[in-house]
């Protein structure tokens, strides 16, 4: 009996060894398999706005890395959750990842009570670019400087538009108002261009929005610039200061664009498309394809994107907390 007893515990131990190391070797196999089929990236904007129009030409470059077709996805609405719930719903077998500015990840879960989807759901891997917003005004208030608009927020009621509550303009904004113990009152639009059109037209006095979106219109006169948001002053607008530049030296409004996947994609995938989209950044035309709409590639591993992530998450938070703002 006791030697029955050893031979069935024995066999038990074979067994679930076996279980394990066939499991291993389901996931070591789908590593080596892939690429096995056409990749997905999900952008939750329309297309054609920065962070699509960055997207796409690295998506090609990928492609040509990976050997399988890399397909952009646009799923807009619901300040990017939307997209977001698309991703967390994903397999997580490196199929589907997520190009995003940094608010979706770092700012909806403070204002949404419902995402719809799980917070931990998808994971940051890269915090592959920068961008930052531009302050403009309409010509007729005669603004020349950021004093200027700060100035006049003390005298009379100001209105600012932006491409929605919670977007970077939005955000930037309102650090702008905190900084400078100031208010404007502020009106969301259902994306930049709507907000451009008002703004031009006066409904509107003044808005921070992205350069690709604001260049035309500087130029040919029908707003007028004041500064930029980052801490580095813009590739397309050179001429302009930076917010910090312009007095308040310790502002810093600038925004990133992150790589990230459903959780549990096997870290040799990870790695793998990592790799193949560093090497796309890396080829020829793809820095100045991305600077025409005012994105600078930085690029980071997965653990300085996290931190990044968290840092800008707790950042977001606080003034979130300190205008009191929410979303349905």
């Amino acid at each position: 009996m006791p030697c029955f007893r050893v031979t069935r515990r024995a066999l038990g131990m074979l067994g679930a060894a076996t279980l394990l190391s066939a499991q291993w070797g389901a996931v070591a196999h789908a590593s080596d398999a892939w690429p096995a089929k056409p990749i997905r990236i999900i952008v939750p904007n329309p297309p054609a706005g920065p962070s699509d129009i960055a997207i796409r030409p690295l998506a090609a470059a990928v492609q040509k890395v990976l050997g399988q077709p890399v397909i952009v996805e646009n799923k807009p609405g619901a300040n990017g959750n939307i997209g977001a719930a698309e991703v967390a719903r994903a397999p997580a077998d490196g199929y589907t990842w997520f190009w995003t500015m940094d608010p979706v990840l770092t700012v909806n879960k403070h204002i949404y009570k419902n995402q719809g989807y799980a917070g931990d759901a998808i994971v940051v891997l890269n915090a592959a670019a920068r961008f930052s917003q531009t302050l403009i005004c309409n010509p007729a208030l005669g603004f020349k400087s950021v004093k200027d608009m700060v100035d006049a927020t003390r005298t009379r009621e100001l209105t600012y538009a932006t491409g929605g509550a919670g977007s970077p303009g939005h955000l930037v904004m309102e650090s702008l108002l905190s900084a400078t113990g100031t208010k404007m009152v502020h009106v969301p639009y259902k994306g930049p261009a709507p907000a451009m059109q008002d703004l031009m037209g006066g409904q509107v006095d003044c808005g921070f929005l992205a350069a690709p979106t604001v260049l035309p219109q500087i130029q040919s006169g029908r707003v007028t610039a004041l500064a930029t948001s980052g801490k580095t002053r813009s590739a397309l607008l050179p001429q302009l200061p930076t917010i910090a530049e312009s007095g308040y030296p310790e502002f810093d409004g600038t925004f990133w664009l992150l790589l990230a996947a459903p959780k549990g994609v096997p870290p040799e995938i990870q790695k793998r498309f990592l790799d193949a989209m560093a090497q796309a950044i890396r080829s020829p035309g793809q820095q100045e394809k991305v600077k025409s709409v005012d994105i600078e590639m930085v690029g980071s591993t997965p653990e300085q994107a996290q931190q990044k992530a968290r840092e800008l998450s707790d950042k977001w938070s606080a003034l979130v907390r300190k205008i009191k703002l929410t979303a349905e």
